[in-house]
Parts: C-alpha cells; sequence; structure tokens
C-alpha cells in the first residue's frame, strides 16, 4: 500500500481493449481515435490531473466471449491533435503495468476496472538494462525478418536507439499475433523480454513467414 502514496497512481482506470496494442513503459503509442465511446473517454481522460488510459488486450475465452486479459499497461496522454472531422490522433507514454482486479460499474460508454500497480513497481524506477544484449547478432536477426517481411523500416533510427527503447519499440511495433504481443507485455525484465522476441522472431523465420510474399 505503501506504494500507492508514494506514486498517487489511481486504482481504477479507463480501459482501451485493443488486439494487438502493445504499449510498454516509456515507450510511445501513437492512437487514432475516433469511435464515440473512445472519443468520449479521451475528452473525460484529458479533464483529469494524470491523464491515463488503461491499454490492456481483449482475450476470446470459450464460447466465443470477450474478457480483458489479466494484465495491461497504463499510459498518459503525452500528445494531442483533432483533425477536422472529429477524430483524435494521441500519443500515449507508457506508464507502468498493471493486474486487473475487477471491472467497475459504471455509467460512461467505456469500461473502467480496478486495478493493481504493485507487481509492476520496477516499471516506475530507472530505465532497464540488459547487459547480455548483444547488438549486432540481434541486428542482424531483424534484418533478416524486415527481409522475410518485405517491411520497410528506418534503420537509423532502430540501430541508435538505447537498448531499452530498442527492444520495447519493437516489441510494439513487429506485426506478431495477440497472443505474442502479450507474452513480451508480461515478460518480468527488459532481459526476458528481449529473450522473448529474439525467440518470436526466430519462430517466425524458421515457419517461413513467406506464405505473404510468395502470392
Amino acid at each position: 500500500m505503501g506504494m500507492m502514496i508514494k506514486t498517487n497512481l489511481p486504482d481504477t482506470l479507463p480501459v482501451f481493449p485493443l488486439p494487438g496494442a502493445l504499449l510498454l513503459p516509456r515507450a510511445r503509442l501513437p492512437l487514432h481515435i475516433f469511435e464515440p465511446r473512445y472519443v468520449a473517454m479521451l475528452e473525460d481522460c484529458l479533464k483529469t490531473s494524470d491523464r491515463l488510459i488503461g491499454m490492456i488486450q481483449p482475450r476470446e475465452v470459450p464460447g466465443g466471449e470477450k474478457r480483458l486479459s489479466a494484465i495491461g499497461c497504463a499510459g498518459r496522454i503525452t500528445g494531442f491533435s483533432e483533425t477536422e472531422d472529429g477524430r483524435y490522433m494521441i500519443t500515449l507514454t507508457g506508464i507502468c503495468r498493471f493486474r486487473l482486479r475487477a471491472e467497475v460499474e459504471t455509467d460512461t460508454p467505456y469500461r473502467r476496472a480496478q486495478i493493481d500497480w504493485a507487481p509492476f513497481a520496477r516499471d516506475l524506477g530507472a530505465e532497464e538494462t540488459d547487459p547480455g544484449f548483444s547488438r549486432e547478432p540481434f541486428l542482424a536477426l531483424l534484418a533478416r525478418y524486415f527481409a522475410a517481411r518485405e517491411l520497410g523500416t528506418d534503420w537509423s533510427g532502430i540501430k541508435s536507439a538505447d537498448t531499452e527503447l530498442l527492444i520495447n519499440s519493437l516489441s510494439m511495433l513487429l506485426p506478431f499475433p495477440p497472443e505474442d504481443k502479450q507474452a513480451l507485455l508480461e515478460a518480468p525484465s527488459l532481459v526476458t523480454r528481449r529473450e522473448t522476441l529474439v525467440t518470436l522472431l526466430e519462430f517466425a523465420l524458421r515457419s517461413g513467414g513467406s506464405d505473404e510474399v510468395l502470392q
């Protein structure tokens, strides 16, 4: 409980369920918001002092019902612009992951949840390091993945990024399925996230990944 007082993070958050969307601490996620209930969420959120939104992935349970994943990540609105036709472009900056405790009854058109920050207190600390990270072999693997998937990328930006930003940004940007994104989110540390990312890249290369390319 001491942590709550120290961080002043709220114990309930508006949640934005979005499959395949991943937000990680200190990384930035651009979002395009146009659905009326999420426009309402955004407008309400901008009136609060902390401007926090909880990004979380929906998951299907047997019977086709959609539940929310157990773990998400809160982001602060750090960029905001409105288009002429009433849509919004926002940037969320990752603050801290959370565990979902329960959804709360709400009269808002969007969902709200009770959350627990305590399991992820280290997200609020200093930037994480990964002492065992070998950048050259990693970038070589990444280059093979980009070539196999015919993805264009800004190499200069990627190559020069600090390790944490590099690993977290790639985890967010690469087109992995939602369950893989969730595994990257839930990785306890930067080291385990990097190991998970390498495994996913190697798996994608081994399984061909060429069905999109050959058509």
